[in-house]
C-alpha cells in the first residue's frame, strides 16, 4: 500500500495507486498521461519527504453541480441570486 501527497491546482491530495480523483481543470486531452510532483511518499512503514513523481491519466473533464449564491439586504428589498458551476478534471493515479 503505497501512497503519496500531491499538489495540483493550489490544493494537496492524499492519493494511492488506482484512485480516481477530481482536481481543478488541467489543460490536457482525455487519455493523456501527466506527471505530478509528489510532496511526500510512503509505503505504510516509512515516509520519504524528498518527494518524487506520480504518473496519472486524464479520465475526463466535467462540471460540478450548480451552487446557488444568494445575496440580500434586509428591509431594502434587495435580493440577487446567482448560480456557479466549477469545472474539474478527473484523473486516475497509475504509478507512484
Amino acid at each position: 500500500m503505497s501512497y503519496a501527497i500531491i499538489k495540483t491546482g493550489g490544493k494537496q491530495y492524499n492519493v494511492e495507486e488506482g484512485q480516481i480523483l477530481r482536481v481543478a481543470t488541467i489543460d490536457e486531452k482525455e487519455g493523456a498521461k501527466i506527471e505530478l510532483d509528489a510532496l511526500m511518499t510512503g509505503d505504510g512503514k516509512k515516509t520519504n519527504l524528498d518527494g518524487g513523481k506520480v504518473s496519472a491519466k486524464v479520465v475526463g473533464h466535467g462540471r460540478a453541480k450548480k451552487i446557488i449564491v444568494f445575496k440580500k439586504k434586509r428591509r431594502k428589498q434587495y435580493k440577487r441570486t446567482q448560480g456557479h458551476r466549477q469545472n474539474y478534471t478527473e484523473i486516475k493515479i497509475e504509478k507512484i
